[in-house]
């Protein structure tokens, strides 16, 4: 069976990761989270105390950054790792939320990233979520979808996440910091936030998981069996 290339871009607290790892399981496929790679090039700035208004310093610290995904057998997902060091769960604390829109928007950072992720397309058979994967990294992938919710469901859906890992976060911080990232996902001048128009609308305000995926499978499979 031919294998395609899916992407899932959207606001963040959508819940993209989520329906990308179930899509991916569902399919067989590998599962990239192109927003992880951002947060670990963030968290590498912030352990480095590198300032990223400085380009050159930027050019530089990118030459010491490697990136990797490595499968693990419990989740039968990928973990990233930050130069061989498992991060996956360092890089969701708020410290780096903060401030990854803010990496995400400076243009070496993006050619790194990007680039990283073409690669990992080579052999199709990829679901990849993020802001620009249909529109910059995967301009001509099969199947793209573009999540959105309410912004109210969408800061309570964050603020449980938050939660459990920081239990003296507020709903407000929460909030603040999802808008924050809103305004320079969308208003960055390299790769702003915006749906392809190719892209497959999804409003999950009231959806279920459950529902969610099995509308995506089924756009997959009706996308696979017209190859």
């Amino acid at each position: 069976m031919k294998k395609i290339i899916i992407t899932i871009d959207g606001w963040s607290s959508c819940g993209k990761s989520t329906l990308a790892k179930q899509l991916a399981k569902s399919l067989g496929y590998i599962y990239i989270d192109s927003g992880a790679m951002y947060r670990a090039i963030t968290l590498y700035f912030l352990r480095n105390h590198i300032d990223w208004t400085d380009n050159y310093l930027v050019q530089s610290a990118l030459q010491n950054i490697h990136i990797s995904f490595v499968h693990n057998a419990s989740t039968q997902l990928s973990d990233i790792h930050l130069n061989n060091e498992h991060v996956e769960y360092v890089i969701r604390d708020m410290v780096v939320a903060e401030k990854v829109s803010e990496v995400a928007a400076i243009e070496s950072v993006r050619t790194f990233a990007v680039a990283q992720q073409q690669r990992m397309g080579n052999e199709k058979g990829i679901v990849m979520d993020g802001r620009d994967i249909g529109t910059t990294v995967f301009p001509n992938a099969e199947l793209k979808f573009f999540m959105t919710a309410d912004i109210s469901i969408r800061v309570d859906r964050r603020y449980i996440e938050m939660k459990q890992k920081n239990p003296h976060v507020s709903i407000e911080e929460v909030r603040d910091n999802l808008q924050m990232r809103d305004e320079i996902d969308s208003t960055r001048k390299i790769s702003p936030l915006r749906m392809a128009e190719d892209a497959i609308l999804l409003d999950n305000s009231q959806l279920s998981m459950e529902d969610q995926l099995q509308f995506a499978l089924n756009m997959a499979t009706e996308k696979i069996k017209q190859l």
